[in-house]
């Protein structure tokens, strides 16, 4: 996907993972045109009564999902002329702040040039795939013992904390808000045969040992497994080397810009239960402040949550006891509440809009009356523990005008959104500002 010009797809819909991952790259992403007949073998799929083989030209519209024969000239997004204007005009009048979904300090920085005041969700596990992480990550994953593990992940490091800088770097002490390691760890072992015969050999292990590794890691949901701070309580070390890197990237980027206030934000993804909540919480402060002490400087820095299991909006209460920050995953809030996979809704969802049971794809448009009521919760519990807490959300919701509007009247701090999406989003928290005032 990170290679791509642009993303076209058979499965799926506008809310898949495939679109939502593509959106925050700033790349075009037609996702879920059934029409196409595939011939993967031969590198051929036919649409439209046309043959197109690999090496041929297509163009496509990610706004309308429309696809075109040929090339369609482009041009790059701006902000100008009387766009600029009305951008002026809904900066004076909005009250939400706008952040962006960024996990490259090039998003960042186009981010940045369309109006967002900062990142309100870095997902870190895009920055684990590159060749010499990936391999380092799949040791860890592979490792018997805790020391194996944090050998592994000492060689990620560096990486990660040279991640974060350019992002501080890129953001000018604006807020940077980071979630640690989400996804199940499946998701990074490898498939090929090459390479686990490579993976073999680094660990001492035969291919048979790894193929046992990868075939336990297999989980029947796993978006419902072990991932997010269930990954961190069963191996600390991992929240321990992210703690780290966090740290140590801000206190550089401090130096550097003495001026510039950089608080960072970390981010504990999946946590519906407080103990949880506490235990990660312990092993990130414990990091952290010994990294403080060890610089001998002064840094600030803020713990929270992405609430996006139901429990957690239920019990909020009880989690602004640890989390000094909300941030609402709209999107996997949004499966938990209704119960399906956004991946998978698309095949039955189009009979929905014809019986008249959905007039919205809930992923696209925020359900106000039901995941909207938690969210809604959540903030007046969360607010009577901890008075000081801010609240944002970065699911795909905080691009979506409607959502955005809804976010303004529940008292959120914040809405995140893709990069290309920041200037809906300013203009809808205008529009909900003043309509508010009429």
């Amino acid at each position: 996907m990170k290679a791509s010009q642009g993303i076209l797809t058979v499965r799926g819909g506008m809310t898949s993972h495939a679109a939502v991952v593509a959106r925050g790259m700033g790349t075009c992403c037609v996702s879920g045109c059934g029409d196409i007949i595939m011939d993967e073998e031969n590198k051929k799929f036919t649409l439209a009564g046309k043959t197109y083989n690999e090496g041929d030209y297509i163009s496509i519209d990610g706004s309308t999902g429309n696809i075109y024969d040929g090339i369609i000239p482009t041009v790059d997004a701006e902000i100008a002329g009387e766009f600029g204007r009305i951008m002026d005009w809904a900066d004076k009048y909005r009250t939400l702040k706008v952040r962006t979904n960024a996990d490259t300090p090039a998003d960042a920085k186009k981010a940045r040039e369309l109006g967002a005041e900062g990142i309100g969700l870095c997902r870190t596990e895009h920055m684990f795939f590159e060749a010499e992480r990936i391999a380092a990550f799949r040791e860890m994953i592979c490792s018997d013992t805790v020391e194996g593990r944090e050998a592994a992940l000492a060689k990620i490091l560096p990486y990660q904390q040279g991640d974060f800088e350019k992002l501080y770097e890129a953001l000018e002490g604006n807020p940077v808000c980071i979630r640690f390691l989400d996804p199940p760890l499946h998701e990074f072992v490898p498939t090929e045969e090459a390479d686990i015969a490579a993976l073999a050999k680094a660990q001492g292990k035969t291919v048979e040992d790894i193929k046992n590794i990868i075939t336990g890691l297999h989980e029947f949901n796993p978006m419902m497994g072990h991932r997010g701070c269930r990954l961190a309580v069963t191996y600390p070390e991992i929240a321990k080397m992210q703690t780290t890197a966090v740290i140590r990237a801000a206190i550089n980027v401090k130096k550097a810009h003495a001026d510039w206030n950089i608080v960072p934000e970390i981010m504990i993804p999946l946590t519906g239960e407080v103990k949880e909540m506490k235990f990660v919480k312990d092993v990130v402060v414990a990091t952290a402040d010994a990294e403080i002490a060890a610089a001998g400087v002064e840094l600030k820095y803020e713990v929270g949550t992405m609430m996006e299991i139901p429990r957690a909006c239920l019990t909020a209460d009880e989690i602004a006891k640890e989390a000094e920050f909300f941030c609402f995953g709209t999107n996997d809030l949004t499966q938990m509440t209704f119960g399906f996979s956004r991946d998978d809704a698309g095949k039955f969802l189009t009979a929905y809009y014809d019986s008249k049971i959905y007039e919205n794809d809930p992923f696209a448009k925020l359900d106000q009356n039901g995941v909207g009521q938690l969210m809604e919760m959540a903030v007046e519990k969360g607010k009577k523990t901890r008075s000081a807490l801010h609240c944002g959300i970065c699911g795909e919701h905080g691009g979506d005008p409607v959502s955005v509007e809804f976010c303004h009247k529940i008292g959120l701090d914040y809405v995140s959104c893709s990069p290309f999406r920041v200037p809906i989003a300013r203009l809808a928290a205008a529009q909900a500002a003043i309509k508010e005032s009429k």
